[in-house]
């Protein structure tokens, strides 16, 4: 038997626009919109069996908006970014240039005290391989972009680099199929 899970990427925030490690902020004014734009659209993700989400203020506010009342996941939060969290890219080139060229160039370092890229990806990989097969009818979960990028990379058995070239939109939907170790990305029209 095969999962079938939808990852729907959650609204923007002001986080995302200035390209800002995660600091657990809410929707902005424009994200709340767009959700509230896309809802007559999305409103079908909500005949998901299971619907969970990324405990951030963001993902849980986006199932609001989108009426789908998401039950928080801990394994779906966003990368642990340690001391970076909350600061720019910008900023934190700027005080520590070399830390930032070593977590870019090497997926098993975490010089901000977090989590590296392949401890992420591994995360959220032992998350989708924990879904149970008798949840066939189908599995929603509102995350992070960064969440998505980490669950692609994870099932197509990627390089963790490849994790650099995968741009998630707010509010876009993937989804995968399969169970354990045996994921396929389904794009669909």
């Amino acid at each position: 038997m095969s999962v079938r899970l939808k990852l729907l990427a959650a609204a923007r925030n002001s986080s995302l626009l200035e390209t800002r490690f995660d600091d657990d902020r809410p929707l902005d004014a424009a994200g709340w919109h767009e959700a509230e734009r896309a809802a007559p659209v999305l409103c079908r993700l909500a005949a998901a069996e299971l619907r969970y989400c990324s405990p951030s203020a963001r993902c849980r506010q986006t199932g609001e908006a989108l009426g789908l009342r998401p039950l928080a996941q801990p394994a779906l939060r966003d990368c642990d970014m340690g001391r970076w969290r909350g600061r720019t890219l910008g900023e934190v080139t700027a005080a520590e240039p070399r830390a930032v060229e070593a977590w870019l160039a090497d997926p098993r370092s975490a010089p901000h005290g977090g989590e590296s890229l392949l401890e992420f990806i591994t995360r959220i990989g032992g998350w989708l391989d924990t879904r149970p097969a008798e949840d066939a009818a189908g599995l929603l979960a509102v995350a992070e972009p960064a969440v998505v990028r980490a669950a692609l990379v994870y099932v197509l058995k990627a390089p963790p680099h490849a994790y650099w070239r995968i741009d998630v939109q707010p509010l876009s939907v993937t989804t995968l199929t399969g169970r354990s170790g045996k994921w396929d990305l389904l794009l669909e029209a």
